[in-house]
Order: structure tokens, then C-alpha cells, then sequence
């Protein structure tokens, strides 16, 4: 019997324990990681203008678009027009393309497509957190394909990786 209530006194006072952190905790986490304080409850994404040299005319709505898609789908905030308890705004500010891999008659056999876009983060709650950063993610092509023939695919693989790359910032604690 000592055994029996030796295990009960356990379950229930280890039970208390998870209740008392669980309601003591101000932060919380979602499946991809994220940390995100409990007094955040709204995002809004400004339009992500494009400021490179070079411009591929719908990048800027994609990743503007992308970067929303993201964060709604990762995350427990909602969505605002403006002003939400975090607002993302920037520039992309480079799209490049550079020969990467030379066959032996000093001739190209791949390209890489470079996307380079400057990120401002600001949080309402805690000034102190606010951030801005570069980001720059890129996929190479064969350079026998015509940039226009693939430029979308590349556009939307780049995209995926510099929103969880922003996201991470924002949202997880490295």
C-alpha cells in the first residue's frame, strides 16, 4: 500500500508541477519551431518593392504574397493590413545572374539566378527586438536554358527559402 500511495502522491504532485509552468509560460511554440511571445497576436507584411537593377516584374508581389503565406500557415498570428503587432517591410535589392560552372572550352554549363532582398522587422510590443537584415538565397540552371524559360520555377524555389529564412529570424530562437 505505501508503494501504491508513494506512485499516487507522485502523479499528482508531478501533474501540479506541468499545470503550475504550463500556465507560468509566455511564450509559445508551434510544429516548425517558432517561438512567439503570447502578446503577439498580429503580423502585417508591406508591400516588398523591387529595387534591383534588374527586375523580374512579379517577384515583388510573390514574395510579398509568400512571406504572408508563410507565416500564416506557421504561425498563430493573424494577418492585418497594417500595423500588426510585427510589420515586415523592404526593398529587394539585387537579382543577378552569374556563370557558375566553366566546361573546357571556357564556355558556362551553369548559371545562378541571385535574389537578394533587405528585410525590416518591427515589433509593437518590444521595440527592442526590432531588426533589419539581408537576405540572399539562389538556385543555378543549365546554362543551355533560356533564363526567361525558367525564371519562374527559379523565382518560386528561391522564394520558398528566403521566407523560412525570414520567418526563422523572426520566429525561432537559434
Amino acid at each position: 500500500m505505501k508503494n501504491k500511495s508513494r506512485i499516487h502522491i507522485w502523479v499528482i504532485l508531478t501533474a501540479a508541477a506541468i499545470s503550475i509552468l504550463s500556465f507560468g509560460c509566455k511564450i509559445s511554440f508551434t510544429m516548425s519551431g517558432a517561438s512567439i511571445p503570447e502578446d503577439l497576436n498580429t503580423f502585417s507584411v508591406q508591400y516588398i518593392a523591387n529595387r534591383a537593377p534588374l527586375i523580374y516584374p512579379e517577384l515583388s508581389q510573390k514574395l510579398t504574397e509568400g512571406l504572408k503565406d508563410r507565416i500564416q500557415n506557421e504561425s498563430r498570428l493573424s494577418m492585418v493590413v497594417d500595423n500588426g503587432d510585427i510589420d515586415f517591410s523592404g526593398n529587394i535589392t539585387g537579382y543577378s545572374t552569374q556563370p557558375m560552372a566553366m566546361k573546357a572550352d571556357a564556355v558556362s554549363a551553369e548559371t545562378r539566378l541571385n535574389v537578394t532582398v533587405k528585410i525590416r522587422c518591427r515589433n509593437t510590443k518590444d521595440p527592442k527586438k526590432d531588426w533589419e537584415q539581408s537576405f540572399s538565397a539562389y538556385k543555378d540552371y543549365n546554362s543551355e536554358s533560356n533564363l526567361n524559360d525558367v525564371e519562374a520555377e527559379l523565382c518560386e524555389e528561391i522564394i520558398e527559402e528566403l521566407t523560412q529564412n525570414i520567418f526563422n529570424k523572426a520566429f525561432a530562437d537559434w
